[in-house]
């Protein structure tokens, strides 16, 4: 017989330990299976432990640069072992404490396992039956590992198993030249490895404008970082000195040996494997599970939260889809994805800060726009920390005066592109922001600057 459960919520990411303390708050019995790592991408594979190689791979950099402001260091030396132990207790750390929360929640039982759907209700974890009006899918996603010629015949690393690596690679070959791709690739870089980024596409970043990508490839050409773009058909194949990656480009060698290869190439959700079409659960043809504007599934009683649902690939999209759940839920309001405002940040250094549309799309839709830019060799805070790379650009619509989007690519761009999020979220008009009296000396004190160089699009 089936446990009865008021709720049952799949997978300890970032949107269901929220939800459980919620739905528990609340008055309810709930039960939450995860059948490997409490926390999630975010707290295992993702955002804490990468962000921790980020700042010592900064810290490395930054030693290096000493005698730029008349600090004397010396030979600079990297123990990975200490670097990777340092990421490795960040995770732990945040790991531990969310699987402690969740165990000491009244009205919650933990169950670790495999959950497959038995029916629209119900759920088997191992021989146990679970119950419920109510279910949540928080399953997340995983590296995307493409068929490409040899990959079977190679060793390669995700961006899960290069977080045990405590040795440097004499040469990583990173194939993928976007987000997570370009994270390590400047990490390592700074740690010491030769680095090569091989891109199938034209250019790096290729969903940011053309501006941005190139603005990023000089960035990471600059500290030696070699860029292959144009790799129509990537291979691979052993070598004496570990992969040899064939890349097929329109210009340089036809090939790359590596010692190491990463593969960021993109995400896969979790669903393969849950009994979804025992339940009636749609997914589109990469297998998303589709949602509506209140994130329920095409079944009553079933909603799907975080990456496994294809309306945003970061932390704070699926903490905002908790939020968009329990809000209505249990609050009486009616809120829903097409209201977020999504941004989101490249974390190389100096930072991509993103909110909104970017130029190209703003020009494509049609409507008159406004559009500014500033380099941030004119930011004084970027000057006083010698970090000048990058640029500041705002777009608006000529009409409504409503900020359709921002780029900050540059020193605390991923902090200060909030004070734009923050307009776009008020629904504000671009000149409530320009007149603002921001803190000098600030990145942030330059929104307003930039505001006031707006002219229509050429």
């Amino acid at each position: 017989m089936a446990k009865k459960f008021d709720a049952i919520i799949i997978g300890a990411g970032q949107a269901g330990p929220s939800l459980a303390g919620r739905l528990t708050g609340a008055g309810m019995k709930v039960a939450l299976v995860e059948r490997k790592l409490f926390g999630g991408t975010c707290v295992n594979t993702g955002c804490m432990p990468t962000k921790a190689l980020v700042a010592c791979a900064y810290a490395a950099h930054l030693a290096r640069r000493g005698s730029d402001y008349g600090v004397m260091i010396g030979d600079i030396a990297i123990d990975m072992k200490r670097v990777q132990a340092r990421a490795e207790t960040v995770r732990t750390n945040a790991r531990t404490n969310v699987e402690k929360w969740l165990r000491g929640m009244d009205g919650l039982t933990v169950i670790e396992g495999h959950a497959r759907f038995e029916s629209s209700d119900t759920i088997r974890v191992g021989d146990e039956l679970l119950t419920a009006p109510r279910i949540f899918i928080n399953v997340g996603g995983r590296a995307n590992v493409p068929d490409m010629p040899g990959i079977g015949d190679v060793d390669y690393l995700t961006n899960t198993s290069i977080l045990d690596l405590d040795t440097l690679p004499e040469h990583l070959v990173v194939i993928g030249g976007s987000y997570i791709g370009l994270e390590f690739a400047q990490m390592y870089r700074r740690f010491g490895a030769q680095v090569t980024v091989v891109e199938m596409g034209p250019r790096l970043v290729g969903r940011e404008d053309e501006d941005v990508s190139d603005a990023v490839r000089t960035i990471l050409e600059d500290e030696g970082i070699e860029i292959r773009t144009d790799a129509e058909c990537i291979s691979f194949a052993r070598h004496a000195q570990g992969v040899a990656v064939g890349v097929d480009c329109t210009a340089g060698a036809p090939q790359v040996i590596g010692s190491h290869v990463l593969l960021a190439i993109g995400r896969v959700p979790n669903t393969h494997d849950l009994g979804l079409e025992k339940a009636g659960i749609a997914t589109d043809a990469r297998g998303y599970i589709t949602v509506d504007e209140l994130l329920q599934t095409n079944v009553p009683g079933i909603w799907a939260m975080g990456d496994c649902n294809g309306r945003g690939a970061f932390t704070h999209t699926a903490y905002n889809d908790f939020e968009i759940i329990a809000a209505n839920l249990l609050d009486g309001a009616d809120r829903k994805l097409s209201e977020r405002i999504l941004g989101y940040a490249l974390y190389i250094d100096p930072p991509l800060g993103r909110v909104g549309i970017g130029e190209a799309e703003a020009r494509r839709s049609g409507r008159p726009i406004l559009v500014a830019k500033r380099p941030m060799t004119r930011v004084g805070r970027a000057v006083e920390k010698d970090e000048t790379k990058g640029f500041m650009k705002v777009i608006v619509d000529a009409g409504t005066k409503r900020i359709l989007g921002a780029t900050i690519l540059g020193t605390g761009g991923d902090e200060a592109i909030h004070g734009v999020l923050d307009a776009m979220n008020m629904d504000a008009p671009y000149p409530t922001l320009q007149w603002a009296v921001p803190i000098h000396p600030t990145v942030s004190e330059l929104i307003p600057t930039v505001l006031g160089d707006l002219k229509p699009a050429d």
